[in-house]
């Protein structure tokens, strides 16, 4: 769970800095177009051998994979939430005079907030994912080292068990991303329906 934390956390800050500066500054995102479409696509599973060698079977191969997985889920949706700023509101907010950082704070943030949420969602389930992945494949402490353990041994009813808690954990996980969103989107109209409803 520590490293799932972790690299979530980590994952998030990176995106939602990068999607906001790549969003706002004027040509960049068709600057970086070409490198994100070429960067996002490569499984991270695949970059298990790099953990290993550069980290070996510790916390930081964990915080690899779950890094790079979490932060092209948040990244994408930022990146389409900055995109959604009604070009009316933001001429308007310009002509105003207001500041590059009052448009994001008072402008592009509101819109893409719905957006980063749901990255939020998407990249704790795929982070949790991962972090189990690490821990069978590589042998990082956690629960995936456990269950590796437990088949190795023989130990059925241990793997079941085990098996069983990792489900419990995400459903958990997801439980807890999906209240974080509702108190943080309480003002949004689609979140207000929901709950009316």
């Amino acid at each position: 769970m520590r490293g799932w934390a972790l690299g979530l956390a980590v994952a998030f800050c990176a995106a939602v800095a990068a999607g906001v500066l790549i969003g706002t500054v004027p040509g960049l995102r068709a600057l970086t177009g070409s490198t994100v479409e070429f960067l996002r696509p490569i499984p991270s599973v695949a970059l298990v051998p790099l953990a290993t060698l550069l980290f070996g079977a510790s916390l930081g191969s964990t915080l690899l994979l779950v890094v790079y997985a979490a932060f092209w889920q948040v990244l994408v949706q930022v990146l389409y939430g900055v995109a959604a700023v009604d070009p009316v509101a933001h001429d308007t907010a310009r002509s105003y005079g207001l500041s590059a950082w009052s448009r994001i704070r008072h402008l592009v943030w509101p819109t893409a907030l719905p957006y980063v949420m749901t990255g939020l969602r998407l990249a704790a389930a795929v982070a949790f994912i991962l972090a189990v992945t690490a821990e069978l494949v590589i042998g990082s402490p956690g629960l995936g080292a456990e269950i590796q353990v437990a088949q190795s041994s023989g130990a059925v009813p241990t793997v079941y068990a085990l098996i069983v808690v990792a489900g419990c954990v995400g459903i958990v996980v997801n439980a807890a991303v999906r209240l974080l969103e509702r108190r943080v989107l309480a003002w949004h109209p689609a979140v207000r329906s929901e709950a009316a409803a």
